[in-house]
């Protein structure tokens, strides 16, 4: 073997072993107490960005189970809300059979007003009862909208009126899809047209009565509420409450629900009268048809209770397995990097060792020195 003393070839092979091992300790060292195989993303560059694909729709996951669980909480506040006014409906119908007969003429009076206290329980229960400050069984969950109904009059006509007379006369508007042509055949004294008047149509015809030398140059007509074959219905449009139980934005993501209204208004109960027989006669039909709005109503809460129970079921287990799944990709199997981080540990005491030797090496040169 040759002897050198420039470079010590094998002192720099035990530094680079040296200093490898170091290293490869160090990383065990930042697992070990991280409990991490994967700290950045030299780690593991594909393994760091699917951990965080993962990490991210985990964490959604968690917020819509936590959505699901509020929907959930509302339902069943709604429903506590329910059962109550269901039982003071049911002792309403018990009032209205008791006032129905014949024989409860005395008492009436009084079994009118412990109905009326009922109604107004009622109402108060249904206007009051809320969750975080929003009321829940006045129409929860619907969000409406102005709607606005335009007509434009058509086929006007200038005219003189020198002195009232009898005569039949046309006016005609047009409505987008349809026309409208009223024909009036004696003038009444119902009402009296002027210049820019308002024709209020009626049930059946308009009657009303131009004056007497007036000019009509222009007649702006407000149309009123129109009844019968020709009228039109106006509503308004709405959607359902949302709760958001899925982490993507489609509509199986999505629950949206709406809890009828049961005020007494709604139910039709705010005319309720016991004071008479027949009046509670009709009561009993009213109450009737109150109970099976109300059963409905609690029927469609259950409904959703059921499926937001399966749907936070579903949720949970999904958070489950994809944190199983991230688990198996980003975290450290502590047996087995506690069995490199000894190894590594072996390795550096040895490596320190042989630097050492190698390093004494040239010192033999100084023999052939003598």
């Amino acid at each position: 073997m040759a002897l050198r003393i420039q470079n010590n070839i094998a002192s720099l092979t035990a530094n680079r072993n040296l200093s490898r091992t170091t290293t490869n300790l160090s990383t065990s060292l930042e697992r070990l107490s991280s409990g991490f195989r994967v700290n950045r993303a030299a780690d593991d560059a594909a393994g760091l960005s699917i951990s965080q694909k993962f990490r991210a729709q985990i964490a959604s996951l968690k917020s819509a189970s936590r959505n699901a669980s509020e929907a959930g909480s509302v339902l069943q506040v709604a429903e506590g809300g329910m059962e109550q006014i269901h039982n003071m409906l049911t002792r309403l119908k018990e009032l209205s059979t008791q006032s129905a007969s014949s024989n409860s003429d005395g008492s009436r009076a009084e079994i009118d007003a412990e109905a009326q206290k009922l109604v107004s329980e009622i109402d108060r229960i249904a206007t009051s009862t809320n969750y975080n400050n929003v009321s829940l069984l006045n129409g929860y969950g619907v969000r409406s909208s102005d709607t606005d109904a335009e007509a434009t009059i058509s086929n006007l006509y200038d005219f003189n009126v020198d002195s009232a007379a009898t005569g039949s006369y046309e006016f005609g508007y047009a409505a987008a899809s349809d026309t409208l042509t009223l024909t009036f055949g004696s003038v009444s004294e119902t009402a009296v047209l002027t210049t820019n008047s308002t024709i209020t149509f009626g049930t059946i015809g308009v009657s009303f009565k131009i004056s007497g030398g007036a000019t009509i140059d222009t007649v702006g007509a407000a149309l009123a509420t129109m009844n019968g074959s020709g009228g039109n219905d106006f509503g308004v449009s709405g959607t359902a409450a949302q709760f958001q139980i899925g982490d993507r934005n489609d509509a199986d993501k999505k629950l949206g629900f709406t809890i009828s209204s049961v005020t007494k208004t709604a139910l039709a109960i705010n005319t309720l009268s016991l004071t008479t027989q027949s009046g509670s006669q009709t009561a009993l039909s009213t109450i009737d048809t109150a109970i099976a709005s109300v059963n409905t109503a609690r029927g469609a809460i259950g409904a959703n209770m059921n499926r937001l129970s399966y749907a936070s079921a579903n949720l949970q287990t999904a958070v489950e397995n994809l944190t199983s799944s991230e688990s198996v990709i980003r975290d450290v199997d502590m047996a087995m990097e506690m069995s490199e981080f000894t190894k590594n540990q072996i390795l550096q005491q040895a490596g320190v060792s042989m630097l050492a030797q190698a390093n004494s090496l040239p010192q033999a040169v100084l023999s052939l020195l003598g």
